[in-house]
């Protein structure tokens, strides 16, 4: 069962998106938020999977919470939800660790899957999301990643762990560590929820 906390500051939404989610076997909405803070103190108490997480709200904006909840469950997997998709925002989500960023005309079957996609370590990304994140990506970096950084990159996107990668490719860990470094490095990025956000922006995955 995946659990998943909704953060919205408006009532509607919240009950609009657990309208969405409600009749799926596996998922089970476990906890509510309209702020935050009330996010960060929801995520420490509850532990949950799955985090659906509003970016504009008074007080704590989703980005900061996103790195709040994140430092408080680090096994939790934040998705932002929400209206807006200037450059700025997708960036800053990234950053905070957001496993992927949808907006809210998302359909039903996609953000039943992206829940899913996300609770199993992968990254989830709108269209046209996507398509912003390939704007910043600089194409030397793109261009100087060997065939085994993409295909290590491709596996972290399946939500596999140094350890699984390693075991898939018939390399250490070590070696594995060693190529995601080196891919952090071209990209441009310090983790890889954010490497593989801008491989996938970049065609790459």
């Amino acid at each position: 069962m995946i659990s998943i906390l909704l953060v919205d500051d408006h009532p509607v939404v919240r009950a609009g998106v657990a309208g969405m989610l409600d009749g799926e076997p596996d998922l089970a909405v476990v906890g509510e938020a309209a702020s935050g803070a009330e996010a960060v103190t929801a995520a420490r108490a509850l532990r949950p999977d799955v985090v659906l997480m509003d970016l504009r709200m008074p007080g704590l904006d989703g980005v900061a919470a996103t790195a709040q909840v994140l430092a408080a469950a680090p096994a939790t997997r934040v998705v932002v939800l929400t209206t807006y998709e200037t450059d700025a925002d997708i960036l800053r989500a990234v950053e905070a660790g957001a496993a992927g960023y949808l907006l809210k005309d998302v359909s039903r079957a996609d953000l039943v899957q992206a829940v899913r996609t996300a609770a199993r370590g992968g990254t989830v990304l709108a269209p046209s999301v996507a398509t912003r994140l390939l704007h910043q990506v600089r194409r030397p970096a793109r261009e100087s990643l060997s065939p085994r950084e993409t295909e290590v990159l491709r596996l972290v996107a399946r939500g596999l762990s140094n350890a699984e990668i390693g075991r898939e490719l018939h390399i250490g860990e070590a070696t594995v560590k060693t190529h995601l470094l080196r891919s952090f490095a071209k990209l441009g990025v310090s983790d890889r929820t954010a490497a593989v956000t801008t491989a996938m922006a970049a065609g790459l995955l």
